[in-house]
């Protein structure tokens, strides 16, 4: 999944910052931009991202579509939703608060277990568009061996993963009732 960040970025770089123009090739800002704080540079520094995060959303949701699209089929089958039918409620009321109120869950959680994922493919993605960032510093800190900056590094990704479980945990009881006990 992560080859598919870098092929991606690569195809949209050729198209969009290439071929069309309409983004620049590299970078997070331009070259003679002296960072500020003013709307203008936010508005830079946006636009410079575009690239970059579209690479990383458009190859990931591939893959949480399907997954979507199995857990809703897995819990079309259940026996409340047989009963949702059987009780004549509506498809539309059925979809939402029966259907997708369960299916949602696993993907939630799966969601926060796959930051580590997107981070690292992130990597890839500052790489292909010369993007600073952490990626960029680790990739550095690999090159010349330098220990503590990849110690400190990871140590932070790994924070980060642990505080999107923490929010997991508490956003599930507001997306499942049932948690609340």
């Amino acid at each position: 999944m992560r080859s598919s960040y870098y092929l991606l970025g690569l195809i949209l770089t050729y198209i969009f910052a290439f071929k069309l123009r309409w983004f620049p090739l590299q970078g997070g800002n331009g070259i003679l931009t002296l960072p500020t704080l003013s709307f203008s540079y936010l508005a830079e520094l946006i636009y410079h991202s575009i690239l970059p995060a579209l690479s990383i959303v458009l190859s990931s949701i591939g893959f949480w579509s399907l997954s979507m699209r199995g857990m809703m089929v897995t819990v079309q089958g259940e026996d409340y939703m047989v009963f949702a039918d059987a009780l004549g409620l509506s498809s539309r009321r059925r979809f939402f608060q029966y259907a997708l109120r369960n299916a949602i869950l696993p993907q939630v959680t799966l969601l926060a277990l796959s930051l580590g994922h997107v981070l690292s493919g992130s990597i890839l993605v500052e790489i292909v568009f010369g993007y600073p960032g952490v990626g960029q510093q680790l990739f550095r800190a690999i090159q010349t061996l330098d220990y503590f900056v990849i110690y400190g590094i990871v140590l932070v990704l790994i924070c980060a993963i642990a505080v999107a479980m923490l929010l997991v945990d508490l956003l599930y009881p507001l997306l499942d009732p049932r948690i609340r006990r």
